[in-house]
């Protein structure tokens, strides 16, 4: 056959599946609706309602033995980093920390002075902060400054910031989710079913070669998926303002890695499909891999909230590498080139999970 033929063929291969694909409500479901359902909840649920408690951090050598540090260290609305934080600065920039507070003593009938320095991106949690402060500072002088002076004045400054919204963190997250949901599920229950039905065996008894018939479904895959990661992204920013630093730029990177990302947990799909004896051992493999990286690759919450141990191997993980890539192209403005550490982890994976799928994957 000519290699015009086994493109045309493969092309056949590709349209009948893409349309077997949208044509199926489970896959609308878990790759587009599912996922939009999940933005639209934590969308609204980051527009409204109160923040319980107002994070914050220690300037460097604030004076930690008065007794106004103390009383701000353990109120209990206060959350104050961790002083070992090498991204304070970025952290202060961005509005995931409040405010910067110091305290200096003073000469005078005034004792203390409470110094703020924020960013533009915190105004409405210095809404919150302020009133605190005050309280803390009323509560001190009415017991052991008993007179007509404030126990501290409360200083501020302002940096410039970009406020980091929940649905930039989120998003991200919810892209990864669709496509190595729908990667690994998706393709390993598509060619389980088709070696099972003997599709696979007739097709590779036609003149099309064997890598054109998986080049054409994977193909329509990875249209599918990239259709609904466009379709995520414009519903993140045009309905919850999902920040695209770069504007198209950003939007096309995305697209890059979600695409690398695909290919990855696509070869995870292959692997299942290949190892799997019956059906129904393969949601059992698919979650023993999609499951542990829900919740270990900040996918619904940051990876700071995990113990510091494992921190060093989470960011090894594929779908880390993918989310991670993702929201520092997104909000950081960060180049497809500065993301090489993450780009190389899924390479890396790939390499591996396809080696071990030539292997292990069967025809029959």
């Amino acid at each position: 056959m000519s290699q015009y033929s086994q493109f045309k063929a493969m092309f056949a291969v590709m349209k009948a599946s893409l349309q077997a694909t949208f044509r199926s409500p489970q896959s609308i479901f878990f790759s587009l609706f599912f996922p939009i359902v999940l933005i639209w909840i934590f969308g609204s649920l980051a527009g409204g309602g109160g923040i319980p408690t107002v994070d914050v951090a220690w300037e460097k050598n604030v004076d930690s033995t008065n007794i106004l540090y103390q009383l701000l260290a353990h109120t209990p609305s206060l959350k104050f980093a961790d002083p070992k934080k090498k991204n304070m600065e970025d952290e202060l920039t961005k509005g995931r920390i409040t405010a910067a507070i110091g305290i200096e003593k003073m000469e005078g009938p005034i004792p203390y002075q409470i110094t703020l320095r924020t960013s533009q991106a915190s105004q409405r949690e210095m809404a919150q902060l302020q009133p605190i402060l005050r309280y803390v500072t009323d509560s001190l002088e009415r017991v052991f400054h008993q007179n007509q002076l404030p126990l501290a004045t409360i200083k501020k400054t302002e940096i410039p910031g970009r406020r980091y919204k929940m649905i930039d963190f989120f998003l991200p997250g919810m892209i990864g989710f669709s496509l190595i949901g729908a990667a690994v599920f998706g393709i390993a229950f598509l060619f389980y079913s088709l070696r099972e039905t003997l599709v696979l065996k007739r097709m590779y008894a036609t003149p099309i070669q064997r890598g054109y018939i998986i080049l054409g479904e994977s193909i329509s895959k990875v249209i599918f998926q990239l259709t609904t990661v466009v379709v995520l992204i414009a519903f993140g920013h045009f309905m919850y303002g999902f920040y695209l630093a770069n504007g198209v730029v950003t939007f096309l990177n995305m697209l890059i890695l979600s695409f690398l990302g695909l290919l990855v947990f696509m070869g995870f799909g292959f692997l299942i499909s290949g190892l799997a004896k019956n059906q129904n051992v393969i949601p059992i493999y698919a979650n023993l891999f999609m499951f542990p990286q829900y919740f270990l690759s900040g996918t619904f919450f940051p990876k700071t909230a995990l113990p510091a141990g494992i921190q060093p191997l989470l960011q090894f993980l594929p779908l880390t590498a993918l989310n991670d890539s993702l929201r520092n192209v997104a909000f950081e403005g960060s180049s497809l080139w500065s993301c090489w550490p993450q780009m190389l982890i899924m390479l890396v994976w790939g390499v591996v999970v396809y080696a071990i799928t030539a292997k292990f994957f069967r025809w029959e």
